[in-house]
């Protein structure tokens, strides 16, 4: 029994040796990427960042394109774990303009993922679109999908437009809000957390009910966010763990 602890013990240890070792060569991957772009950015130049050889690389992923959707699926984790931070600090932070607030600003926090969401092919090369399109993000379409549909059979969402339209008008504010610095003036230009709270408020008013809900509805509407974000938080984790192991 005694050995078999300790087989288990030093199996543990490596487990963690072996999954310390693969963030940081995911941590080395995103900061040149931010830098250089995927395009330019090399196996070589991510061990010697690391400070691994380069075939301690290969243990982890069998290709580079491996490698650096590990890195995208990584960094869609530390977005996740920070919303859900801001989230629970916020007492609006479980109402839908409260998420997308949080949403927003975790993004902007994060020139990756800011990439990934924008689909900067500058930064991410072909890696760009591929990530968008795979299972994982089409199951977590659908869980959100089920969501505005739950906003909308309790009265916490306008039901004058599919939830497809709704979709629409809300990826087109998040992306416009994401990409509008770019094109004002310096006096016109805000700080993340000021554009994040005029997101919300243009999220606020663009899809309220026509009629206000009752507050037992709006914390039902809470418990349902607090629901789907966990479900999503845990499918992001389960796919990131894989990657680690």
């Amino acid at each position: 029994m005694v050995r078999q602890d300790k087989r288990d013990n030093t199996t543990q240890e490596e487990q963690a040796k072996r999954q310390e070792r693969a963030e940081r060569i995911l941590g080395a991957a995103a900061e040149l990427v931010e830098r250089w772009g995927y395009r330019k950015t090399t196996i070589d130049d991510i061990a010697k960042q690391a400070g691994v050889a380069k075939g301690t690389i290969y243990l982890h992923w069998k290709t580079r394109e491996d490698l650096f959707q590990a890195l995208i699926r990584h960094e869609n984790l530390k977005v996740a774990e920070d919303i859900k931070q801001r989230i629970a600090n916020d007492p609006e932070g479980a109402t839908f303009h409260g998420m997308i607030k949080h949403s927003i600003l975790a993004t902007m926090k994060r020139p990756l993922w800011k990439a990934v969401m924008l689909r900067d092919t500058d930064i991410l090369g072909e890696l760009a679109n591929k990530e968008m399109g795979d299972t994982l993000s089409r199951e977590r379409l659908a869980d959100f999908k089920t969501y505005l549909d739950f906003l909308q059979s309790h009265g916490l969402m306008r039901t004058d437009l599919s939830t497809e339209e709704l979709f629409l008008i809300l990826s087109a504010l998040s992306i416009g809000f994401l990409l509008v610095d770019q094109f004002m003036p310096d006096n016109f230009k805000f700080s993340d957390e000021k554009t994040a709270e005029m997101l919300a408020d243009s999220i606020q008013r663009t899809f309220a009910p026509s009629t206000p809900a009752p507050s037992n509805e709006v914390q039902t509407g809470a418990n349902a966010f607090n629901q789907y974000f966990e479900r999503t938080v845990d499918i992001i984790k389960e796919q990131d763990q894989k990657e680690l192991g």
